[in-house]
C-alpha cells in the first residue's frame, strides 16, 4: 500500500459528504451571500461545507492542521490539510455549475494528495504522490489521465480566468500577445481549467492572483498527469500569489513571455 492510500480515500470521504450539503444548496432560493472585505462572495453553503471537511478531520486525523479559506487555520502539523469548500463561489451563487470542492494534503510542504469534485459536472479528479493521475466519478470509476504532448505555442490551447486581471500583475499586453498566439483562447475558469489541462484538452493555464487553498489540490493532479505547475516567478508548487501551469513541453516558454521576476 502507498503511504497516502489512506488519506486519499479519506479525501473521497470527505467529498461524498461535502456535495450532499453543496449539491442541496445550490440553485436554492433561500441561499444565503454576504460580500467579503476583499469584496469576493461567500455563502452559506461554503461556510457549512468548510465546518463539515474540518469536524470530520477533527475526528479522523486529529493531529494534522487544517487551512481553509472561510476559518482561521488550526493545529501546527508538517501534516497539512487545506481545504476550498466552494472554488468558484461566484458560479455557484449565480447558478452556473463549474464549481467544485477542493482538498488537498500537504506533507512536510510537498503536495501529496488533491482531489477536485465537481459534483454538477458529475466529475471528480485526483491523484496521490506516485500514484497517477485520475478522472471519473468514484475510486472504482477512474481512468488514468495526461497531459498533452502540444510542443509548440501556435498549436495550443490557453485557458485563463480573467483576462482583464492581468493588468493588476503588469502582464495584461504579455498574456494578451501570448493567447494571439495561441491556436485557441477560452477562460473556463477557476479549478477547471486546470482540470483540462490534466486532461490534456487544455495546454496552458495560467492566473495571476490566487491563495493557497485556490492551488494546492491542483498541483498533485497537474504533476502527475506529467505537467508542471509554478508561480509567474517559476517557483514549483502553490506557495505563490499566483499560477502557470503547462503539459511540461511548453512551460520555459510560458515563463519566459508573461512570467515575473
Amino acid at each position: 500500500m502507498r503511504a497516502y492510500d489512506d488519506d486519499l480515500r479519506l479525501a473521497h470521504v470527505l467529498a461524498d459528504a461535502v456535495e450532499r450539503v453543496t449539491t442541496a444548496r445550490f440553485r436554492a432560493e433561500d441561499l444565503r451571500v454576504e460580500s467579503k472585505p476583499d469584496l469576493t462572495l461567500v455563502s452559506d453553503a461554503d461556510r457549512d461545507a468548510e465546518e463539515l471537511i474540518r469536524g470530520q478531520l477533527a475526528r479522523t486525523r486529529p493531529r494534522d492542521a487544517v487551512i481553509g479559506e472561510e476559518f482561521d487555520p488550526t493545529g501546527t502539523s508538517a501534516r497539512q490539510w487545506i481545504v476550498d469548500p466552494i472554488d468558484g463561489t461566484h458560479n455557484y451563487v449565480r447558478g452556473v455549475p463549474v464549481w467544485a470542492t477542493l482538498i488537498a494534503l500537504v506533507d512536510d510542504g510537498v503536495p501529496v494528495i488533491g482531489l477536485v469534485a465537481a459534483p454538477a459536472l458529475g466529475r471528480r479528479w485526483w491523484a496521490a504522490l506516485g500514484s497517477g493521475a485520475w478522472a471519473g466519478k468514484s475510486l472504482t470509476s477512474a481512468k488514468r489521465i495526461h497531459v498533452s504532448s502540444v510542443s509548440r505555442i501556435e498549436d495550443a490551447s490557453i485557458s485563463c480566468s480573467s483576462w482583464t486581471s492581468w493588468a493588476d500583475v503588469d502582464r495584461e499586453r504579455e498574456v494578451l500577445d501570448l493567447a494571439r498566439e495561441c491556436w485557441r483562447e477560452r477562460a473556463f475558469g477557476d479549478f477547471w481549467s486546470y482540470m483540462l489541462l490534466a486532461e490534456g484538452s487544455v495546454d496552458i493555464a495560467a492566473e495571476p492572483e490566487l491563495g493557497l487553498h485556490d492551488m494546492a489540490a491542483l498541483v498533485p493532479i497537474v504533476t502527475e498527469a506529467g505537467g508542471r505547475f509554478t508561480s509567474l516567478a517559476g517557483v514549483d508548487g502553490p506557495f505563490g500569489d499566483n499560477a502557470v501551469a503547462t503539459n511540461g513541453i511548453l512551460h520555459d516558454e510560458v515563463l519566459r513571455r508573461i512570467g515575473l521576476p
